[in-house]
């Protein structure tokens, strides 16, 4: 008998959406690196077809300083996605394969008036709901990168990521930019995961893979499906997880050749924000992330809220912790502060939204001096999860980061 299951996705940096995320948030580093006090909202689409490809930019952006060159900039982020080629999906290299269309203007000044005041006042840039969450379902991996989130997450995640990796360092050739996973975990009767269930890959691949098995799909296929499961399935997911039988699919419809990405289905910032979160464990204000600067409460305060939910599992006050933050446009204090704890607490959850409140400032410029967001570091939370992990060994995600301070402040 089957338990309760959870699912999660993913999706790769070549990712049509994912692939306008990071051309987004390229821009808003650009930005960020004239002007740490820029205002960013820059939405991507891209879109590739027989004769031309098509990147546009649209959104707004306030800076003090010489303005990027947006098109380099958004050449330069596709191409290092990997979209060089036409035969792929787009070559984002060429002027002659694909178009680049710019149509930014500058930030409204009523929404400017509200947030253009000295940081510790600044207003939040938007009205909108934000959640944190986290929990303890990584915490018996200790090779899992990151902590204190979702399992079914932090595997859909680092199995995207690894096929990234793999088409990158060369070791399968013949994988192409754009895919996505999906994970499956059951839980036990307690409530505990107790193995991996299923796992299913998408990889987009050499359109002449199937020339090496005489025109066979079908030997292409199962070629295609040992080498995922052996170089990213099973490299990904630890071995105490891969217990019993677990159902492995991979490209379901059979092939997945080039051309892909853009060409195959057009792409759009900001429509992935489950695969940036927790995917779909917890709730989701509605907000995207990418192509905004840090007074934008979508990013800042879900960060922040984040932030603040692992702090409280950390310090061992829940297993499981949501935090909700809301706000009003042009005022610095969020309205409310909530906090569910879905009944693993000994504490109220009104007493830990007291206690939260009095650890964290959640105002958008306390944020930003907290975290440290006025700086570059938005391209590599494009792609991958912006919660779960924390790239690079200067903690390139400060919201991931743990400190003393705050879990002894949480517990007293």
């Amino acid at each position: 008998m089957t338990g309760d299951l959870f699912s999660s996705e993913s999706v790769t940096r070549g990712h049509p959406d994912k692939l306008c995320d990071t051309i987004s948030d390229a821009i808003v580093d650009a930005c960020l690196a004239v002007d740490s006090n820029a205002r960013v909202a820059v939405e991507t689409c891209v879109k590739g077809k027989e004769d031309m490809g098509l990147i546009v930019l649209a959104g707004e952006v306030s800076l003090s300083g010489s303005a990027p060159d947006y098109e380099a900039v958004a050449r330069e982020a596709a191409a290092g996605v990997g979209y060089t080629s036409h035969s792929i999906g787009m070559d984002a290299t060429s002027s002659k394969f694909t178009e680049v269309q710019v149509h930014i203007t500058t930030q409204s000044s009523y929404i400017a008036q509200g947030v253009n005041q000295d940081m510790l006042s600044q207003g939040a840039g938007d009205q909108g709901l934000m959640f944190g969450y986290a929990c303890t379902e990584t915490e018996a991996y200790s090779e899992l990168e990151g902590r204190f989130f979702p399992l079914a997450a932090a595997l859909s995640q680092r199995l995207t990521r690894r096929l990234t990796a793999v088409r990158e360092q060369g070791i399968l050739p013949w994988a192409r930019p754009d895919g996505k996973s999906q994970v499956t975990v059951e839980y036990d009767e307690n409530g505990e995961v107790s193995n991996v269930h299923t796992v299913i890959i998408a990889i987009q691949h050499d359109k002449d893979l199937k020339d090496q098995f005489n025109g066979s799909e079908e030997a292409e296929l199962e070629y295609v499906n040992q080498q995922i499961k052996e170089h990213v399935v099973e490299h990904v997911i630890p071995a105490g997880l891969r217990k019993g039988d677990y159902t492995l699919v991979v490209n379901g419809t059979g092939r997945f050749a080039d051309p892909g990405g853009p060409y195959a289905d057009a792409g759009l910032t900001g429509r992935k924000i489950i695969v940036d979160t927790y995917g779909g464990m917890g709730r989701h204000g509605g907000g995207a992330f990418s192509g905004k600067d840090p007074s934008k409460v979508d990013r800042s305060a879900a960060y922040a809220s984040r932030w603040a939910a692992k702090h409280v599992v950390a310090a061992g006050l829940a297993s499981r912790c949501e935090i909700q933050l809301a706000y009003v446009i042009g005022i610095a204090q969020p309205v409310s502060v909530r906090v569910e704890t879905f009944g693993t607490s000994e504490l109220s959850d009104r007493e830990l939204a007291q206690r939260v409140k009095s650890t964290f400032d959640f105002r958008p410029g306390a944020i930003a001096r907290d975290l440290n967001l006025l700086q570059p570091i938005y391209s590599v939370t494009a792609s991958g999860g912006h919660f779960g992990r924390t790239p690079g060994e200067n903690g390139t995600f400060p919201w991931e980061r743990i400190q003393q301070q705050r879990l002894d402040s949480l517990r007293n």
